[in-house]
């Protein structure tokens, strides 16, 4: 048997959307009437801010007085002195400041009285390293580098603390070869005490030497030179 009733005409077909619909028709409704603010009149009237003519001050006018300038003082009367041709007038004598040379030796004379230090670098006869007395004058620098890198080389040892902290880096170390050809005046400065005192123990160990002469007299020679400790 057939339904009397046409499907189109059913009500509860879009009843959940006609649900929402008024749902959000309500909550706009109540939204604006919370926020619906009323003013009152008082509040936007505009004031004006009166100034009255009162208030004008008249400033006076004031006339500046200049006082005039005082007069000039009288010249003075030009005094004329004569002098006669008899008269001797003394002359000014400039004397020279250059040094002579001979004030030049004497003060060098004077200098080699004091030690001086003289620069590796630039000294006439470079201090001889045991094993370099037969080797040619000017070869005799070479050979100084050269016996002292291989004493640095045979005499080096890791500190052990220093191996076990991981412990490496370059340690400068300065010296002087003194006028008798000892070593004297060992600095060293390095990323720790350990290889410090480590440098400082090779360079105590460099032997006796024939000292630097400057000018054919004995000098003190500093020298410097790094040591690098590296962990393989």
């Amino acid at each position: 048997m057939k339904p009397k009733k046409n499907p189109k005409a059913d009500l509860n077909k879009n009843s959940s959307l006609y649900f929402v619909i008024g749902l959000c028709v309500i909550l706009f409704v109540s939204w604006r009437a919370i926020e619906w603010k009323t003013y009152e009149a008082s509040d936007l009237l505009l004031q004006k801010l009166n100034v009255d003519d009162d208030d004008d001050e008249e400033v006076p006018l004031t006339e500046q007085i200049k006082t005039p300038p005082p007069p000039p003082p009288p010249p003075a009367p030009e005094i004329i002195e004569i002098v006669e041709d008899e008269e001797e007038v003394e002359e000014t004598i400039i004397e020279s400041t250059e040094t002579t040379q001979e004030e030049i030796i004497e003060e060098v004379e004077v200098l080699d009285d004091f030690d001086v230090d003289v620069p590796f670098a630039i000294i006439e006869d470079v201090p001889v390293f045991p094993g370099c007395e037969r080797v040619a004058k000017d070869k005799r620098r070479e050979c100084f580098q050269e016996k002292i890198q291989r004493h640095i080389n045979r005499n080096f040892r890791y500190p052990e603390i220093a191996q076990e902290m991981g412990i490496q880096g370059r340690v400068y170390v300065q010296f002087v070869i003194a006028k008798n050809g000892d070593i004297v005046g060992i600095r060293t400065r390095g990323p720790d005490k350990n290889l410090e005192k480590e440098a400082q123990r090779i360079i105590g160990k460099l032997p006796k030497m024939v000292p630097g002469k400057q000018r054919g007299r004995p000098v003190r020679v500093p020298f410097s030179i790094p040591i690098t400790f590296r962990l393989q």
